[in-house]
Order: structure tokens, then C-alpha cells, then sequence
């Protein structure tokens, strides 16, 4: 398929899928989901169609500045959600998309079905005034040229990137090293899997994973971690169905490992779901000791069930409850080990969440900031004296990490950092961790590992 012979189905299914993802995570659920429901999942066309909806993610937000300038708005969320779904979908396709805007003939093509079926499809959906608005609008969109103003500008257009994280990584690691950074986050980002070892070995899953046609790398950096290229039918792979392999990156991966939960321990996993994490250190306990997993997303802890159910892991008490409240419920200093991967902004995970890269707002990190400082202080009323607590985030800016490690420390003398020696690069205060996308390969991920002082 071309985009010459992209239909007004095609179209209408584009601005639903567009629509549907603002209420549906991931966005690739969405897409999912309302292709299969126009037949387009798993066709010659879902190719094109899928490459569409994953480069207006990636453009979001310069796509929403457009839409301001032309309707007038200050804020895209002001407009009716069909009628923001759909002048999306037009500027994606007549502004930015290079086999479209190039094309004269096919642009009017174009212009002709966004003004007969989609205008059609906004008046069925929402209201006809709505409908007749986005008929007006389409022929400005169709010769509007988008010009960048400065650097920033640029490097929003170039990297697809918002003007916020562009800064902030500026401030923090210089102009060279951000644009580094900022080229990471447009590369196609391999799979990683971690192998099981209480159901198979690394060797093994190789094996299997040559048989299927997939030629799978041992990380660099946790030795049970294999990477290979997309795509995977995951629930087609035996591996996968059976629990020998766990999707994790190998960031990810390297945090129950640093933490080194034993065997017959007393084990708090604080923002458990979907649970990758809380499977490994089942496995590294050897399915001995208990591990305290808390939650408070439904949908995440059922698929955390789901996991630990493959994975074989039997240890797992579950608690639908926001882990602050884990020292009423389980009582303090009762944990041999606490591991806290904070809930955050998630800016290290860009490359493969492509709605972040717009979305990631000064507010949401000082809210964040602030909810990461609370667990943390409940994480740590839980810890036995000598016990060890591990703070992780996959969320690059400072103020999730290295500040909130600060600020705990100044409130807690009978708190103690434990130096992170490897295996990736020193933070910015010393004996944290960090991980970078464009030095390791890997999410960007933070580590500090806490004592409760004896």
C-alpha cells in the first residue's frame, strides 16, 4: 500500500484510532483496537496506517501548536475531542507526511475526502456545527507551511521532542550530550526479554529463539537479558506462553539485581505492577521468603497476576492499596529489603512511549517530586535496622531523582547511601546511578540504594 491509494475508510479510521488513544493506554491498544475493527490489523494496509499513527504521536505537539494558530485556541483540549482527533489526523497527513505534501494531486485527493467523508463521519459522531468548523478549516491546513524560529524550535522539529524536556536535558547535560540523548530517542529500540531461570536457561532460550527465525544478543549489562530486533508475536511464542521469558528492559532488569533480595526474606515491592520486577526478585529469592507487592491500577495488577502465574512465582502477597499506607498495613520495620521504582514522568522511556514526548509537563514533574519523597519515606519505615532500600525511576530529570534522594537524607540521620559502583554511570551526586539511553543502549533509569543505619 501507498499513500495513493489511502481510502476515506482509511482516514475515518485513522481520526477514530487518534481519538480512541487519548482514552486508551498504551496508545498502540487503541490503534489495536480500531484497526481490527476495520479490518485493517494484519492487512497490506496496516503498515502505512500504523507508520501514520505512530509519526503524529511522535510530531503531537508541534501538530497542537498548528491547530492553535489556525482555530485560534490557546490549548487543543478546549476543542471537542472528535473534531482535535481529526484536525490532527489532516495535519499529519497535508502538513508533515512527505509522500502527501509533496504530491499536488494526491493532497487534493485528500482535501476532497477529509471534506466529504470525514466532515460526514464529525457530523455522525459529535454534532454538525462541528462538522462544518473542520470543513472550513481543512483548505488552510492544506496550504499551511510550518517554519521553525530558533534552536529549540528546530530541535523540536528535528528530534520531535517538546521545548520542556529540550531544555531541562540542556540545563542538566549541555548541548552536545542532549542532542546525543535526543537521537537515542528516535531510534527503533530493540526487544528485550529476561530469561527465567527458575524454568529455563539463557542457552536454551536461544536455542528457541534461533528455531523461530530471531537472532537474539545477551545484554551488555545484565547477563540474563536478550535483545533482538522486532517484530515478536508474543502471544503466539511458546517461551513467552510457558513464563521463560519476561518482557523487561535490561535497565529495568538491573534493579533487582542491584537490591539482591535472598532466599527466606521479608520483601516490599511498592509500586508492584505489571510486575516485572516483582518476578525477579521471585526468582532470585528461588520462590522463598514473601514479597509484599503493592498497587492501586487494577488493570496493571491483573496482568501482574497473569505474570507471576506464567513466571511460576508463589511467594507474591498482593495489596490493592497506595503503598504509603504500607507501614499501617504490614506494620514497620518489618522488611529485609524494600524496592521503590517510584512512579514518575517516565522521560527515559520516550523512545517506545511516543506520547510523552509532547505530554511531559513542569507540573506533572513537581507533582511527581513530591509523591516519590512520601513513598519513599514510608518505604523506608518498613526496613528492618540494616535492611536496604532501593529507589529507581525510569524518569531522567533531576528533580524525580537525585533531589528527592537529597532531601530524603537531610530528614533522616539513621539513613545511609550505599556507593553504586556499576554497571552503569555515576549520578549526580555521588553513589547514585544512573542510565542513559545514548551511552547504554537502555531506558534512562536512576538507582540509590538506602541502609537503615543499625
Amino acid at each position: 500500500m501507498s499513500y495513493l491509494t489511502l481510502t476515506p475508510k482509511d482516514l475515518e479510521a485513522l481520526v477514530m484510532a487518534v481519538k480512541l488513544a487519548e482514552e486508551v493506554k498504551p496508545s498502540q491498544q487503541a490503534k489495536r483496537d480500531v484497526f481490527s475493527k476495520y479490518g485493517i490489523a494484519g492487512s497490506y494496509k496496516d503498515r502505512v496506517l500504523t507508520a501514520i499513527f505512530y509519526d503524529l504521536h511522535k510530531r503531537m505537539g508541534i501538530i497542537d501548536r498548528i491547530i492553535c494558530e489556525l482555530t485560534g485556541v490557546s490549548n487543543t483540549a478546549i476543542l471537542d475531542p472528535w473534531l482535535r482527533a481529526a484536525l490532527r489526523v489532516a495535519v499529519e497527513l497535508l502538513v508533515f507526511e512527505r509522500h502527501v505534501k509533496d504530491e499536488v494531486s494526491l493532497k487534493d485527493l485528500l482535501v476532497k475526502y477529509f471534506k466529504s467523508r470525514i466532515a460526514k463521519f464529525l457530523s455522525d459522531s459529535t454534532h454538525p456545527y462541528v462538522s462544518m468548523y473542520f470543513w472550513d478549516l481543512v483548505d488552510k491546513i492544506r496550504d499551511y507551511r510550518y517554519e521553525a524560529k530558533d534552536l529549540i524550535s528546530r530541535w523540536e522539529y528535528r528530534y520531535l521532542i517538546s521545548r520542556t524536556i529540550i531544555e531541562r536535558m540542556i540545563k542538566l547535560i549541555g548541548k552536545e550530550e542532549t542532542r546525543k540523548l535526543l537521537k537515542a530517542f528516535n531510534r527503533i529500540p530493540m526487544i528485550n526479554v529476561r530469561v527465567n531461570i527458575l524454568k529455563a536457561t539463557v542457552e536454551e532460550v536461544e536455542k528457541k529463539l534461533l528455531e523461530e527465525g530471531v537472532k537474539p544478543a545477551r545484554g551488555k549489562y545484565v547477563p540474563t537479558v536478550l535483545k533482538f530486533e522486532g517484530p515478536y508475536d508474543f502471544d503466539k511464542s511458546e517461551l513467552f506462553q510457558e513464563g521463560k521469558i519476561i518482557i523487561q528492559d535490561e535497565a529495568a532488569a538491573a534493579a533487582s539485581i542491584l537490591l539482591d533480595p535472598k532466599p527466606g526474606e521479608v520483601v516490599v515491592d511498592m509500586a508492584a505492577a505489571p510486575g516485572g520486577k516483582t518476578e525477579h526478585m521471585g526468582e532470585l529469592m528461588k520462590n522463598s521468603g514473601v514479597i509484599h507487592a503493592f498497587d492501586i491500577d487494577k488493570f496493571r495488577v491483573r496482568r501482574m497476576k497473569e505474570l507471576l502465574r506464567r513466571a511460576g512465582i508463589t511467594i507474591v502477597k498482593i495489596h490493592l492499596e497506595d503503598s504509603r499506607r504500607a507501614p499501617e498495613i504490614l506494620g514497620e520495620e518489618i522488611a529485609d529489603k524494600v524496592l521503590l521504582d517510584a512512579p514518575c514522568t517516565s522521560s527515559g522511556t520516550i523512545m517506545k512511549n511516543h506520547e510523552l514526548r509532547w505530554r511531559i509537563m513542569e507540573k506533572k514533574i513537581l507533582e511527581m517530586s513530591k509523591l516519590q519523597l512520601e513513598m519513599l519515606e514510608a518505604g523506608f519505615k518498613l526496613l528492618k535496622p540494616g535492611g536496604m532500600l532501593l529507589y529507581t525511576t525510569c524518569s531522567l530529570f533531576r528533580e524525580e531523582n537525585e533531589d528527592v534522594i537529597e532531601k530524603f537524607l537531610r530528614r533522616y540521620a539513621n539513613a545511609r547511601l550505599i556507593e553504586l559502583k556499576g554497571p552503569f554511570d555515576l549520578g549526580f551526586i555521588p553513589g547514585t546511578m544512573r542510565a542513559w539511553p545514548h551511552r547504554h543502549g537502555t531506558l534512562g533509569f536512576f538507582y540509590a540504594l538506602i541502609e537503615r543505619k543499625t
